[in-house]
Parts: structure tokens; sequence; C-alpha cells
């Protein structure tokens, strides 16, 4: 008989991933169980909020089903992006600003990764019925915004000048001042929060002194189930917030083996297209920034049914290049790419990696944790650094 071996470790299945990683991400923050207990639940009623929440998987999978774009010029890429990644916030002249609102996964990794999340998303927000056109024409305008951005140089979108339609389009869908903050006032109220985030909370108020209560606010999907805590004051006449969220490093370097890395998030608005939201600042481990009813994410569903959809897709595509070109000759590059690759490679791709995800979803339905101890595990951890 021939000597035996030893076989090869198989391929993670979604659920041994959700275990490794959170028990990665374990290690650079403390992880709210409770919090991570409806992440879970979210991921398993729709595969767009298990899209949301599991970026980990997504880029362990990503080079395996799309082997093909993985070579392709890398940037400081958003990573995380799909298309309820985009908000608005006031900008230094107090100006009324649309983009991506959110850099937790910040990553340098190939251009094609932000653009095939994003026209997978839109599969899956298509198939939801949030969008009314193909499949192919949301791939073909996301793709044709983001070349225009490439080939222009890129320009900040700044409402009510030059996007009048998207500034009809997105103030529909702002919160009611008055049922903004009654809903804040309804969150439960933390006594202790650590040092790093009252910190950065408090050094963000317009003035010092000021008093404030601190709630716990569920928000997200993709970071649900770290630290997130929001100040609530009153100030010369009006009510404002800070909140302060704990950030991890990117998931990438949970794919790739490492033990940690450089968090990129304040790299990605310092050096992208954009006109600055001067109350978002990186600080230690937190990033700290200002909530209001006009500076918040915006959800599809909060949108007028009747909408430009081909127009709201290239200028998701525009504003994705926007952050790309923050990355010093990346233009170049991406465009010398594009030009030998077929014109539906982004719909062949994201089809693609949609099956994958729809797959991924169906096994995660079965069985969303294979470790039962695993939350419990947490638990004991969180009790520990808050000791």
């Amino acid at each position: 008989m021939g000597r035996k071996t030893r076989s090869r470790p198989g391929p993670l299945t979604v659920q041994e991933a959700t275990l490794s990683y959170e028990n990665w991400l374990g290690r650079h923050v403390t992880v709210l169980p409770p919090d991570l207990d409806l992440k879970h639940k979210a991921m398993t009623s729709e595969a767009f909020p298990f899209l949301r929440a599991s970026f980990y998987r997504w880029v362990q999978r990503w080079p395996i089903v799309c082997k093909d774009l993985a070579k392709a010029p890398r940037v400081l890429a958003v990573g995380d992006l799909h298309v309820e990644n985009f908000g608005t916030w006031r900008d230094r002249e107090g100006r009324l600003v649309w983009g991506i609102n959110d850099f937790d996964e910040a990553w340098h990794l190939p251009y094609t990764v932000d653009l095939v999340r994003l026209a997978t998303s839109a599969h899956l927000a298509i198939r939801d019925a949030h969008f009314k056109l193909t499949a192919k024409d949301a791939c073909g305008a996301i793709l044709e915004g983001y070349v225009k951005s490439l080939r222009s140089g890129g320009r900040p979108v700044v409402l009510s000048e030059d996007h009048d339609w998207l500034y009809d389009l997105v103030m529909s869908s702002l919160r009611d001042p008055v049922k903004y903050w009654a809903k804040l006032d309804g969150l439960q109220e933390i006594r202790k929060i650590p040092k790093g985030a009252r910190r950065g909370i408090e050094r963000m108020f317009p003035e010092s002194g000021l008093e404030y209560r601190v709630v716990h606010r569920i928000a997200g999907l993709g970071s649900l189930g770290r630290e997130r805590y929001l100040a609530l004051a009153e100030y010369r006449g009006g009510r404002i917030a800070r909140e302060a969220k704990a950030l991890a490093p990117s998931a990438c370097l949970w794919v790739a083996g490492e033990k940690g890395g450089d968090i990129l998030y304040q790299d990605m608005i310092d050096s992208a297209v954009r006109a600055v939201d001067p109350y978002v600042e990186l600080r230690g481990r937190w990033i700290v920034r200002r909530l209001a009813p006009d500076c918040s994410r915006v959800e599809l569903s909060a949108m007028p049914k009747a909408r430009d959809e081909t127009r709201l897709l290239y200028a998701m595509g525009f504003e994705t290049a926007n952050i790309h070109l923050g990355t010093r000759k990346a233009a170049r590059a991406i465009l010398a790419d594009l030009a030998g690759r077929c014109a539906d490679w982004l719909h062949e791709a994201s089809t693609r990696m949609l099956g994958d995800v729809d797959a991924d979803w169906r096994r995660w339905r079965v069985a969303p944790r294979t470790n039962p101890d695993n939350l419990r595990i947490m638990r004991a951890r969180a009790t520990a650094a808050r000791a």
C-alpha cells in the first residue's frame, strides 16, 4: 500500500468564515453580542442585507469567482460598496453634498471590486423591486458614470447646483426633524463609555462644557456588533448629535491572515475628490461624526417611487470614480485596463457574484452559526473589556 497523505482542508463554509472573522474582529474591538445577534438575523432575512453585512465573505470569495478581474489596477477602494452606502452631509460652506458615506473597509484593492460589488447590489435591488430597470442597463449606467468621472478628473456632487434632480430626490427622503430627534430621544441611555469615545465626541462639539446624554444607537449592518455611542445635546436653541463608532482594520487583512493593520478611513477622506464633511474625523480607533436629519445615509425605500434610476446609478458610478481618483495615476491605468475589456464585463462579473452571494445566503439561512458558544465567548470578552 502506498503511504497515506494528509488531505488539505477544504474552503471555509460561510458559517465557518463568519465564526473565524468575528473571532478575529473580537481581538481588535469590543464586540457587542446582542447587536451581533441582530446582524445574524438580518443576514437571514434577505440576500441584500446578507450582502451588506458580510463584506468579509465577499472579499474572500471575490478572487475565486472573478479571478479574471483580480489583477486589475489597484486603488484605495471603498471595499464595502453598495447602493445604500450613499448619503448627504454639509461641507465647510454649509452646502448639501451627496456621496459615499462609509469607509470602514477601505483598503488597497483592484478597482473592479468596488464596481462589481456596487453592480451586484443593484442586481439585488432590482430583484427586490427597489429598481425597475434591467440589471444590464443598471451596470451600463454605473460604468458610464464611472468612466465619465475618470476622464473628467472627477467632481464632488454638490446638490442644488448642477444636480437639482438629485437634490429633489434625496430631500424628499430626509427625515422629518421632529420625528428624527424623537426617535433618538427614545434610545437607551448609557452611563459609561470608553474614554477615547468620550474625548472624540467632546472635541467635536461646537463648544466645550456642553451637557449631554449618551445613548446606544443600532445602525448599519457591516459594522453592527461594534461599539457605537451617540451623544445628544442642546446648543443655542436647537438639538445636536455626535456619534463615535469603533473601527477595526479592514476584513481584507483577515482574509490575508494578518493579525492587524492600519485603518485607512481618514486616508480615504483626505485623498478623494470630495467636498469634505468637517464633522467626520478619525480619532484613535474611533470614527466621530455629526448626525442630523440632513446628514445621514439615504435608503432606497425612502426615495420617491417616480425617479430617474438610470441617472441615479450613473451618479453612483461617477462618485465611485471620485474615490478612486484619490490614488495617484489611477485614471490612466484604469482607463487602459477598461479598454481591453468587453462591453458587458461588469454585467457578467456581477451576475457571477450574485450567484455566489445567493448560494452563500441559502446556506446561511439553514444554519446561521456553527458554534453556539461563539456569542457566549464574546459576551465574556465584552464584560472583561468594560471591567
